[in-house]
């Protein structure tokens, strides 16, 4: 089949047949309508049947402006960038498939990427095979688990160590082992319960009339695709129009939009332990209906489901702060009315109740059960609880898996695939406060490497290039002599030869990818190096 000639609109199912043929790689129609959603290809329109077309020239010229950004991004992060390693071929759905969109986390990587070193085959890049099924990998800067959702995915046993006790309640949600069907039954009722609850105490006439209001002002003034297309690629002339109409809003609509903050501030449930985190970024009736999932948490007898109430509450909890959508990974300024929003390019209100986000991740989290529960592999996965500079590996297994421990004693560990903290960048237990505070879970943020508090400076670097060294230096006792270990690492500061050389590893490879998916409002060419380093 030749693919269509450019110039004539075609449906997105032959669109994305002719991207396909023309780029070399898979293009979906999924990701035709991505393009069309977010302002990159105009929607034309078929007349007749009222279907949505394609102009191929438009898509060509859309794949022409991406060669020249790769060109520029190569110029500007060097020759040896593989592009390959990017994944751009792969959708959002593809890149946070099953369990691993089970919980927000800043500073994780694609599955995709761990895929590529575990699996068996070779090409041009990687000439060697590291992993085979069967075989023991090790992540010892766990985070959400990726590593070993996707081991236990590809048929390989796997251990994970975090300092964060949340993460590892991340990662024991996703390898839940119990009945999906008793659970689901579990998690819908603490959903239908807090609904209720909700209604018997709150009236929401106040916020249906104010996104009323929105939804009327933003089909005149933010028309999705038109307002994408003119505004992409001009982010002052976004903001300049953005703070002008959210000012025209409030003063056509003055009434509606003053909201009272203290409308629902009543004391139905005693907030036990409600701490300065959630009292300054929950409204008073989210708290309130936060209090009560959590009692009813306390009623479920199984301890799988209690746990997946959790990472659903937590998840819940993340989406409904009193902050922008936009600035919701970083917590920068509280938001209590409209604003004009940078990530759904329109005038957006933050959340009044947790109801409507806990019924979606209810029914998201045992669809993404469901299907992880189908390809997962049958293996052995260990989750530690501790600090890896001094873990000792096989004994902590064997309090949680003795014939696990047996295994990694009689055979060790084959290789590590990690991705430890980068200098300075995030402090990972603040990323997750409301959880550790609803939860009343320990935090041990001073035992963390490379946080965001500790900074760049020279001092930091000596501290993080000791930590991450001694992480390495303390596992490699338990992995194989001929084992690889794969560290992927932002290293700006060329940190991690010095790393190598403490740690008594030597670096074999060096890959470099670049990494597409910034935030909204930062787009600038980023790369991040893997290492594949082995013992000297």
């Amino acid at each position: 089949m030749h693919p269509p000639v450019p110039g004539r609109p075609v449906t997105p199912e032959a669109a994305a047949a002719w991207a396909s043929a023309y780029t070399g790689k898979t293009v979906t129609p999924s990701k035709i309508r991505y393009l069309i959603q977010y302002g990159r290809l105009r929607r034309h329109s078929d007349g007749d049947a009222g279907g949505t077309l394609v102009d191929l020239a438009e898509l060509a010229s859309y794949y022409r402006e991406q060669r020249e950004h790769r060109t520029a991004w190569q110029e500007q992060l060097g020759d040896d960038l593989n592009w390959d390693l990017s994944f751009d071929q792969c959708s959002e759905t593809e890149t946070t498939k099953h369990v691993h969109r089970l919980h927000p986390y800043k500073g994780k990587f694609i599955p995709q990427l761990v895929e590529y070193f575990l699996d068996d085959h070779t090409d041009a890049f990687k000439t060697g095979v590291f992993f085979r099924r069967g075989d023991i990998v090790l992540d010892p800067f766990m985070g959400s688990g990726t590593t070993l959702v996707q081991a236990a995915e590809m048929g390989l046993h796997a251990v994970g160590i975090d300092i964060s006790a949340f993460n590892c309640m991340i990662v024991r949600a996703k390898f839940t082992n119990g009945d999906l069907i008793r659970i689901g039954s579990s998690l819908r009722a603490a959903r239908a319960g807090t609904e209720a609850f909700s209604r018997r105490n709150f009236d929401d006439a106040c916020d249906r009339e104010l996104k009323k209001s929105l939804a009327a002002f933003n089909a005149v003034h933010f028309p999705p695709t038109l307002f994408r297309r003119r505004i992409h690629g001009k982010p002052e002339e976004e903001q300049a129009y953005g703070e002008e109409r959210l000012a025209l809003f409030l003063c056509e609509n003055a009434s509606v939009a003053a909201k009272d903050e203290t409308r629902d501030d009543v004391r139905l449930i005693d907030e036990d332990g409600v701490a300065g985190f959630l009292s300054e970024w929950f409204s008073p009736r989210i708290r309130q209906e936060m209090a009560c999932y959590l009692r009813l948490i306390d009623g479920v007898p199984d301890e799988d489901a209690r746990t997946l109430m959790r990472i659903i509450l937590s998840r819940t909890a993340r989406s409904c702060r009193a902050t922008t959508h936009y600035d919701l990974a970083t917590l920068k300024e509280r938001q209590v009315g409209p604003y004009y929003c940078y990530k759904h390019k329109k005038l957006c209100t933050p959340i009044g109740s947790i109801c409507k986000h806990l019924r979606k991740n209810t029914l998201d989290t045992i669809a993404r059960l469901e299907a992880f529960a189908a390809l997962r592999q049958d293996v052995q996965v260990a989750v530690l609880h501790g600090d890896a500079r001094t873990i000792d590996i096989p004994e902590a297994v064997r309090a949680e898996d003795p014939a696990f421990a047996d295994r990694i004693a009689t055979r060790q560990i084959d290789g590590v695939f990690t991705s430890p903290p980068y200098v300075g960048h995030i402090d990972y237990h603040e990323q997750h406060a409301y959880a550790y505070e609803l939860f009343g879970i320990p935090r041990r943020d001073a035992e963390e490497i490379g946080s965001l508090s500790s900074g760049t400076g020279r001092a930091a670097r000596r501290q993080y290039v000791a930590g991450v060294a001694r992480v390495l230096a303390n596992v490699a006792q338990f992995v194989r002599d001929d084992g690889n270990f794969f560290i992927v690492a932002n290293d700006k500061f060329d940190l991690y030869p010095a790393i190598a050389r403490e740690s008594g590893l030597a670096i074999a490879d060096r890959y470099k990818r670049p990494v597409l998916n910034r935030t909204a409002r930062d787009r600038r060419p980023y790369a991040e190096f893997i290492f594949r380093m082995v013992k000297r």
